[in-house]
């Protein structure tokens, strides 16, 4: 994987925190160029200095809403006019919202579906379009275990997630006669600050399963250099999701509403 890797520009969305932050470690671990962008410029710049200290690889920060002004194609465009070329793109941004559908402010619930389905299909859509023209790279999409079930108090962001994997998977099999690969990572809840932002104390089950984001990281870089459609990280998670397939999608719904409380 090192060898593969090595000297290649990986572009992280997200990367200010979680799992885009570690994704940028263990890149930068495998000698890669970063990318690396997010909102905030501070944390950004705080990774970065980091990051230099511990590993000898340019590390550009872009502070930037995904959500505002098509930034994605401004993005897009301002790269391509530097004649930075990504070979990998990590598309991590993203939020969830926990809570009631009827209760969710829609400002709040539009602002999520914009960056966790609009921005992430047009990153795609943007440097997909040079990745085979070049017949060459890699994406990562970043799904959840809600993408193999409705799920109570997170409706739309399972939803979202839903979507994501039916993309990625689709695009794995649109891609299968070139060298670019596409995959998802789907994992359960990571100790990040997704639940802080969504607004859930962890539950008993969450407490459970939770990984580490090194660990999830890991082996989302693992499954996107062997060309994996799709990895769902922890082996309590993956039972879960493979055992969606055995139950009515009602029976679903009820059950991953109660493991939410």
């Amino acid at each position: 994987m090192e060898i593969i890797l090595q000297g290649k520009t990986v572009l992280i969305t997200g990367a200010s925190s979680g799992l885009g932050a570690e994704f940028a470690r263990q890149f930068a671990e495998l000698g890669c160029s970063l990318i690396l962008v997010a909102r905030r410029a501070d944390r950004l710049h705080d990774l970065q200095n980091d990051i230099s200290r511990k590993f000898n690889v340019p590390v550009e920060c872009v502070a930037m809403d995904l959500t505002e002004n098509d930034a994605p194609r401004q993005l897009y465009n301002q790269l391509k006019e530097s004649g930075r070329i990504v070979d990998v793109l990590i598309n991590n941004a993203g939020f969830g919202l926990f809570g009631d559908f009827v209760e969710t402010p829609w400002d709040r619930m539009r602002q999520m579906l914009e960056l966790d389905v609009v921005v992430l299909t047009q990153m795609t859509h943007l440097f997909l379009s040079d990745m085979v023209e070049r017949n060459s790279g890699y994406i990562l999409l970043i799904g959840s275990t809600g993408s193999f079930q409705p799920t109570p108090e997170y409706a739309a962001y399972a939803a979202a997630k839903s979507y994501v994997l039916n993309l990625g998977e689709a695009l794995h099999y649109e891609l299968r006669r070139t060298d670019v690969k596409c995959s998802v990572l789907c994992p359960g809840v990571t100790r990040t600050e997704f639940l802080d932002v969504a607004g859930q104390k962890p539950t008993a089950f969450q407490k459970a399963t939770m990984m580490s984001a090194e660990e999830v990281a890991r082996q989302g870089i693992a499954a996107l250099v062997k060309g994996r459609a799709s990895i769902v990280t922890g082996w309590s998670n993956a039972l879960f999701a493979w055992g969606t397939r055995l139950l009515p999608r009602q029976a679903l719904a009820a059950v991953s509403g109660r493991l939410m409380k």
